[in-house]
């Protein structure tokens, strides 16, 4: 559990789109039974609104969702990584506790909203995400 209750884990969902990441978020929220209270940010294409990343949006979505129990951060595709794993190699540029989490972007994101939203830690909700991998559709 986050020391208080006020303290939720931060999501940041990197896409190389705008709409999907909003829309991974509003599913997410949507999923976590609509909660406002976990803070998720989407950080999808670049700045002038085409398809890519951008490194200014996901600090910015990252400091936006910083409540200081951790910042969990997913990412769709490898460049999305790869500009993800650049600003925590800087050491400044993302929220202390910045965690870049190995998962499936839509169903990670929803078992990451879904664990925060009860409070867990930054563990927990990195742990929650991953899992998504062994869900079987068959």
């Amino acid at each position: 559990m986050s020391e208080t209750s006020d303290k939720l884990v931060g999501i940041v969902l990197v896409s190389h789109s705008a709409a999907v990441a909003e829309s991974v978020a509003e599913l997410a929220k949507g999923l976590a039974g609509g909660s406002t209270a976990v803070p998720v940010a989407p950080a999808g294409g670049t700045v002038d609104g085409g398809l890519g990343t951008s490194s200014e949006l996901v600090s910015a979505a990252a400091a936006a969702v910083d409540r200081g129990a951790g910042v969990a951060v997913l990412a769709d595709l490898g460049s999305a990584v790869l500009t993800v794993k650049a600003l925590l190699a800087e050491g400044d540029e993302l929220p202390e506790n910045t965690r870049l989490v190995d998962a499936p972007f839509v169903e990670g994101a929803v078992a990451a909203v879904v664990t925060a939203s009860a409070g867990a830690d930054l563990t927990a909700v990195a742990a929650a995400a991953a899992e998504a991998y062994t869900y079987r559709k068959e």
